[in-house]
């Protein structure tokens, strides 16, 4: 009897071990990635900082096309006010709404300053 108890505890601790191993494999175990290769960029890689200062892409195109039209905006029509946008809309900030900062395309604080006074005119005038 003790020969079967023996081999029972045994074989019941082989299988414990053997089903907690099982049981964690799957989430400490990772296979090696294979076949991979890195692909250097045939030029600098930049970021296009795209800031809309919540203007909807409708809203940000528009603004586009009248700073196109006025102010030297010369990117694509594409509702993402980028560097470029922000360099045309600081020329117009600086003309009418006393912007004195960069012509940098940063929309920073002075820039949201100025734009946030016209904004205000705006909705004065349009009795919003």
């Amino acid at each position: 009897m003790r020969l079967v108890t023996k081999t029972l505890v045994s074989v019941t601790a082989v299988i414990g071990i053997a089903a907690g191993t099982l049981a964690t494999a799957g989430t400490s175990v990772a296979a090696p990635e294979t076949g991979t290769s890195s692909i250097a960029a045939a030029e600098p890689v930049t970021t296009l900082a795209v800031v809309n200062l919540g203007l909807s892409t409708r809203e940000a195109e528009c603004e586009q096309k009248w700073l196109k039209q006025y102010w030297g905006y010369t990117g694509e029509i594409d509702g993402a006010l980028g560097t470029n946008s922000w360099k045309a809309e600081q020329r117009f900030l600086r003309a009418n709404w006393d912007y004195n900062g960069e012509i940098d395309g940063i929309a920073g604080a002075g820039t949201q300053a100025a734009f946030e006074r016209q904004a205000n005119w705006l909705c004065d005038i349009y009795g919003m």
